[in-house]
């Protein structure tokens, strides 16, 4: 059967009209013609609202006067066109009439200041939604793009009237592309295929859904589409008599349990059956399930009981039963999926839902406006769920203000596959497949996600990496002095969890890294002989100098711009010496004392830096160097890296001294704090004999001194009579690791051990 095109019923009737002889009668104007086919779909509206749209086709007809599609049809054709589709899913008058001047403000230098007077503000935020961003500048057609998809999600998240014109807008194009230059066309194609398709199938429009692909199929792949419809013609040919069988069949046990059903033949697209070819790497003989049957019945015990008559006709297949009206799927698609084996061999898969089910089948969030008065069950279903999803694009924006990345997030969306798991009490969540555990605790809420520990699924613990599968129970484990783990990152499969991690983890470095500017500038201040002026925004005087400061270094505020020094951005001394002159200028005067503090413990290579103690409790500000290593006892120096933060080198690490050699005023002293806060890690080398329990024998040494390894690389060599094995070990400091080192050289096997070093081959 294929998708039926609508193309025939959205151009006007006078373009049918060309080529005839000039004595015939001249066709009436093609606008007025076009307007005609549109009004003739309205009927569901009032006289008022009818009206109003009438006056909607005027002011765009007049906006677009003289313009012309790459077809050489007046423009006008196309905005009539995506009114047509909207009026088929019955929107409101607001949303006729923003289909029809969707491309005013963009095209034609319509303001939306005029809309709101001509119109009023719903159908003017309407339009605005629609509008691309093209008029401004952005450094590459990615960025534009990226920035227009999340401006028009984002409204369409207030309004999912927006998405549905869109959508509209979309499939016209897509219907007319033929006169756009090849390359034009791909581009179009392509996006459609990656963002738009996808997106009506979230929001359950499976019939804009198919279409789309299909079409974006065949201008993407002529050739292949050409092939392939070739195909699956001769092979409909082929098997009329099979399908005409199978539905005599069907139809007689129905009538035999006196059932009133009715029984639709349907066929796959052309570019599903590609999919399918090239996921299972099979030629298109090998594609059986080519054709299926779709039964629509009278209400729901009806669904279940039509199941049991078809399973009585032929034969399931085992495992091919699927009940998406108890678990409906994430855009609110309910049916019953079974596969059966027909008479002749073939499987033949059916469907069986009630009316207003196939109308969210097809129609989606839409079905909201098709069946408002009448049974609306399963489109309030599908209207909850595409809310939802459609909710969740606010959170994602709420912590994701570049474009680039929140597409990523929504892009992630946008391809669920999902699979369904249930919380201890038994409520439904669906997830993409891949989905973790880490995802689920998102899915309920951002503190569960932030403050999650471990999991459960079935009842046992599990790692947080593990995939869920469908009919898993997950329970989450919490701890409130938790905090998202930057590795959840490569873990996680939601556009939620991931922009919730990547929020907190931004906000928390952040955080210390102001604190760590802080502390950099009033030591560097300090050498000045001044101290910090107040933060308090009642003190005017210390307000004034901290906006000539941040205008001066070209900061928003005083916060970004001790996060820049602290990232290593910005150098403190040089800020300080800026700071100093503006105070000085105001009244300030270098003090004796603080003077004498801030040049304490001084040396020649930094005479204006005091030292930064380490305890381990700084966080992403401060981090240990991974070619060295450094753990408490050794002599340590800390690199100001720029957007690094400070980086803590032992004082003869060599990546270190190449380092000062070439940016020797990002250099500042650090020592260790008295009191630490945590254990440190660094790499231990072991020669080890290739005996029986060699492995377990160097562990068990590691655990006797009460330390972790926390990662063992044996290397890729093939077994000899010896082995490397690096050890990255946790330790408190020297003193704990000597006491490492001297319990694994007690180890039978092992032959000699040593503490690694850059630039280090042995012990």
């Amino acid at each position: 059967m294929g998708i039926r095109s609508l193309a025939a019923e959205l151009l006007p009737a006078a373009l049918h009209g060309r080529g005839r002889a000039s004595a015939e009668p001249a066709p009436p104007p093609l606008e007025a013609a076009s307007f005609a086919n549109l009004a003739d779909k309205l009927g569901y509206l009032s006289k008022a609202d009818f009206k109003l749209v009438r006056e909607a086709y005027k002011f765009a007809d007049e906006a677009h006067l003289g313009q012309f599609r790459a077809s050489g049809l007046p423009y006008i054709t196309h905005p009539i066109a995506v009114a047509g589709l909207c009026a088929d899913w019955r929107l409101d008058v607001q949303a006729i009439m923003a289909a029809l001047m969707h491309d005013t403000i963009e095209d034609q230098g319509v303001t939306k200041t005029e809309l709101i007077e001509k119109f009023g503000a719903p159908t003017a935020d309407l339009v605005d939604g629609l509008t691309k961003l093209d008029k401004l500048h952005f450094s590459t057609r990615e960025e534009s793009q990226a920035e227009s998809f999340r401006k028009m999600l984002l409204a369409m998240a207030r309004d999912v009237r927006i998405i549905l014109i869109k959508l509209a807008d979309r499939l016209h194009n897509m219907r007319t592309m033929a006169s756009m230059a090849p390359d034009k066309r791909q581009r179009i194609a392509r996006e459609t295929l990656e963002i738009y398709a996808p997106i009506a199938h979230r929001l359950g429009l499976n019939q804009s859904y198919r279409e789309l692909q299909e079409l974006s199929f065949e201008h993407l792949y002529p050739w292949r589409h050409g092939a392939l419809a070739k195909a699956l013609q001769r092979a409909r040919g082929n098997r009329r008599d099979i399908v005409e069988r199978v539905q005599k069949d069907v139809e007689r046990a129905f009538a035999a349990q006196k059932l009133k059903v009715h029984v639709y033949g349907r066929e796959k697209t052309v570019y599903s059956i590609y999919r399918k070819m090239r996921e299972k790497r099979d030629g298109f003989a090998h594609v059986n399930d080519i054709f299926g049957f779709r039964i629509i019945v009278a209400n729901l015990l009806e669904c279940y009981l039509s199941i049991g008559v078809l399973h009585q006709l032929y034969k399931p297949v085992p495992g091919r039963f699927k009940d998406y009206i108890a678990i409906p799927k994430a855009n609110g698609y309910q049916s019953l999926h079974t596969t059966l084996v027909s008479p002749l061999g073939t499987a033949v898969e059916f469907q069986v839902r009630t009316e207003a089910m196939h109308a969210v089948a097809e129609k989606g969030i839409a079905a909201h406006w098709l069946y408002k008065a009448g049974e609306s069950g399963a489109a309030a279903e599908a209207q909850r769920l595409g809310s939802m999803w459609l909710q969740s694009l606010l959170d994602i924006q709420d912590e994701t203000r570049d474009a680039t990345e929140f597409l990523e997030h929504v892009k992630i969306d946008l391809y669920p596959d999902a699979v369904y798991v249930f919380t201890p009490r038994s409520k439904i969540l669906a997830l993409p497949r891949g989905a973790t555990p880490v995802d689920f605790a998102y899915a309920i809420h951002s503190d569960v996600g932030d403050h999650m520990v471990a999991a459960k699924v079935n009842g046992e613990a599990v790692a947080l990496r593990t995939e869920l599968r469908s009919g898993d129970v997950v329970e989450v484990l919490t701890s409130p002095g938790a905090r998202p783990n930057p590795g959840w990152l490569n873990m996680v499969r939601t556009g939620r969890a991931r922009s919730k991690i990547r929020h907190y983890l931004k906000n928390m470095e952040a955080e210390e890294s102001r604190a760590l500017g802080e502390k950099l500038l009033a030591q560097a201040l300090r050498a000045e002989g001044l101290q910090i002026p107040s933060s308090d925004p009642s003190d005017e005087a210390a307000l004034a100098i901290w906006q000539q400061l941040t205008r001066w270094s070209g900061n928003r505020n005083r916060v970004e711009l001790m996060v820049d020094i602290g990232l290593g951005r910005k150098i403190a001394t040089i800020v300080a010496k800026r700071l100093a002159q503006l105070m000085i200028e105001r009244g300030s005067r270098p003090d004796a004392v603080t003077l004498t503090l801030g040049r304490y413990g001084s040396d020649d290579t930094t005479p204006t830096q005091s030292v930064v103690f380490v305890d381990g409790s700084e966080g992403a500000s401060v981090r240990m160097a991974p070619c060295c290593r450094p753990i408490p006892g050794d002599p340590i120096v800390g690199y100001l890296g720029r957007g690094e933060g400070l980086v803590v080198h032992t004082a003869e690490c060599q990546t270190g001294r190449r380092l000062y050699e070439r940016d020797s005023e990002r250099w500042m002293r650090v020592e260790w704090a008295e009191d630490l806060t945590r254990n440190f890690q660094t790499t231990v080398v072991a020669l080890v004999r290739n005996a029986k329990g060699a492995l377990a024998q160097v562990a068990a040494a590691v655990s006797a001194s009460e330390a972790d390894i926390i990662h063992l690389d044996m290397g890729q060599e093939p077994a000899a009579d010896t082995t490397e094995l690096r050890l990255l070990v946790s330790v408190r400091d020297r003193v704990h690791l000597a006491e490492v080192l001297r319990t694994l050289r007690r180890a039978p096997v092992v032959m000699r051990v040593w503490r690694f070093k850059p630039g280090q081959t042995g012990g």
